[in-house]
């Protein structure tokens, strides 16, 4: 018995329009963010799932502009922190920080912005959850960040976190996972598209 779990990243911000690094900071959604997801919804598929949403704004937004009902917030969503790193580009530390961003980069899993957060602590922190899903068979969509949404997809297909991931994530759409019993996910189906909202 397996249990489907949607992921949805928040919608575009003024930050991730320009690719600076959010973490924890709770950057709202941007005009064009908030309208793009107004003019959508969610495939029959997922449009009777429960929703759980990271307590950051930016996903709050988000399900509120797809209307979805009744979001509950999950504190084990938010974002990977990225600590003294926040507000500034990677392209910018790798060329400010060079050898020493590279070698940070070449950890993979435990990759560590000062005075941030692992991939593998997300990991430990959205495992839990996972796992309380799968026990009670409940299928779920999780509003929640890009962050979260690669350590799910890179447990699930053994990524290491090194170079290029196994599959091309679109932002812009559901990513369909199973969870077995013990909560450890597998992918069902990527880049599902939000259909156009009938008028």
């Amino acid at each position: 018995m397996t249990t489907t779990l949607a992921l949805l990243r928040h919608g575009e911000t003024p930050w991730s329009r320009v690719k600076r690094l959010q973490g924890r900071t709770d950057v709202g959604l941007s005009e064009t963010g908030a309208a793009m997801l107004a003019a959508h919804m969610l495939p029959p598929e997922c449009s009777e799932l429960p929703v759980c949403t990271s307590p950051l704004v930016r996903c709050t937004q988000t399900a509120a502009q797809l209307r979805l009902v009744t979001p509950v917030i999950e504190a084990r969503l938010i974002e990977m922190s990225w600590g003294q790193w926040e507000g500034r580009t990677q392209s910018d530390l790798r060329s400010e920080l060079g050898p020493e961003m590279a070698e940070n980069e070449a950890r993979g899993w435990d990759f560590m912005p000062p005075g941030g957060e692992s991939p593998r602590q997300v990991w430990q922190r959205v495992r839990p959850w996972l796992s309380e899903l799968a026990a009670l068979r409940l299928p779920t969509l999780a509003v929640t960040h890009r962050g979260v949404m690669r350590v799910i997809f890179a447990r699930a297909t053994g990524w290491d976190m090194l170079g290029k991931p196994p599959a091309k994530l679109d932002w812009t759409t559901l990513q369909l996972f199973s969870l077995d019993e013990q909560g450890l996910p597998a992918v069902q189906r990527l880049n599902l598209p939000l259909p156009a909202r009938q008028l």
